[in-house]
């Protein structure tokens, strides 16, 4: 089971950093994804990891602004948030597939089998 968790209400130009922690089972090997989802819209790919952590991927509208990575010891895969625009608002997701590499398919929420709750992202402007 995923716990996505370190959401909440800032204001624009602000940081944020969202965790999601694996309880029950370990994903240290598993690539990691997050992705969010806006009001009214469908969910869309923010940022991968593969399993070891040596590649990630990042969708254009978070690039230079979100850092993805994992602590593999805490069993962990955080979502370093800066520079925090209200278009970012939205309830963000993690997710993990079996497999450890990412690739254009793992831009899919189609590529995950397990995925979190949700936390909820809020930004003023």
């Amino acid at each position: 089971q995923l716990q996505a968790s370190g959401g909440g209400l800032v204001q624009a130009g602000d940081s944020l950093r969202l965790s999601c922690v694996a309880s029950g089972r370990t994903f240290s090997s598993s690539a990691v994804g997050w992705f969010r989802q806006g009001p009214g819209k469908e969910r869309v790919f923010v940022a991968g990891i593969s399993g070891g952590g040596e590649s990630t991927d990042y969708a254009d509208f978070v690039k230079g602004r979100f850092t993805i990575s994992r602590d593999i010891a805490k069993n962990t895969v955080y979502l370093q948030m800066n520079s925090l625009r209200p278009e970012d608002a939205a309830v963000y997701y993690c997710a993990h597939r079996t497999l450890g590499i990412i690739d254009s398919y793992t831009r899919r929420a189609a590529a995950y089998r397990y995925w979190g709750q949700g936390t909820l992202v809020t930004v003023s402007s």
